[in-house]
């Protein structure tokens, strides 16, 4: 294990950027979905809150894998058949696109009960001060929103980063494609499937602390 440690550490390490670079894009843009689908199934409109519930509902039913090799293969092959076009994603292009889809989804009802959680009284009070519905949400109930929920936002991220690990399947350079790559040069299955097994520990467990912190600190906040 010393020995692949010496030898393909660095290559590691720099595949544990890229998992943590797709897991950031993953769920920043995932977070964007979130708050368009989470705004979008708590509005008094009956279409948006189907059209949330049948996203949420979709991305959640559907696994992972199929989804990444519906959007690196399924999507550019429909885009060339139906427009006659040629479309190539990248595999980062294409593993952000699923993972901002798959965290959206997750991020969307993280939101929904955010918003749900603050007392209806918030929106009601800024609305009689002259606020439209859209200013209240944005500037007084969303806020509040968002702090309560950052514990699970950081949980989520942690959920993210562990699904990277599926995109394997489309050539992205993230931890588990690089371990294989050096598993068939060096036939160290055990040595090596541990250290990645260590190296998503050591990041999981330090996310896992934040999220503790986070949660105390927003607690003392409330009590205060």
């Amino acid at each position: 294990m010393v020995q692949l440690i010496n030898t393909y550490g660095s290559l590691l390490l720099t595949a544990m950027g890229q998992t943590l670079l797709l897991a950031l894009w993953g769920l920043f843009f995932g977070c964007i979905l979130g708050i368009v689908f989470g705004l979008a199934s708590v509005v008094d409109n009956k279409v948006s809150r189907i059209i949330s519930k049948i996203y949420v509902n979709v991305i959640r039913g559907v696994p992972m894998i199929v989804l990444a090799f519906f959007v690196f293969y399924g999507v550019p092959y429909g885009i060339k058949s139906f427009f006659g076009a040629k479309f190539v994603l990248t595999p980062l292009q294409a593993g952000t696109v699923c993972l901002a889809l798959n965290c959206g989804a997750y991020m969307s009802e993280i939101i929904r009960a955010g918003i749900q959680a603050i007392d209806p009284g918030q929106m009601e009070a800024s609305r009689s001060l002259g606020l439209s519905y859209w200013r209240s949400m944005f500037r007084v109930v969303l806020p509040q929103a968002i702090k309560n929920m950052i514990p699970s936002i950081v949980n989520q991220f942690i959920i993210t980063l562990k699904d990277t690990s599926i995109l394997s399947v489309i050539g992205f350079p993230e931890l588990v494609n690089k371990a294989q790559n050096v598993i068939a040069i060096t036939f160290k299955s055990f040595e090596m499937w541990a250290i990645v097994a260590i190296m998503y520990l050591v990041v999981i467990l330090a996310l896992q602390q934040v999220a503790n912190a986070l949660e105390r600190r927003l607690n003392r906040g409330r009590e205060k």
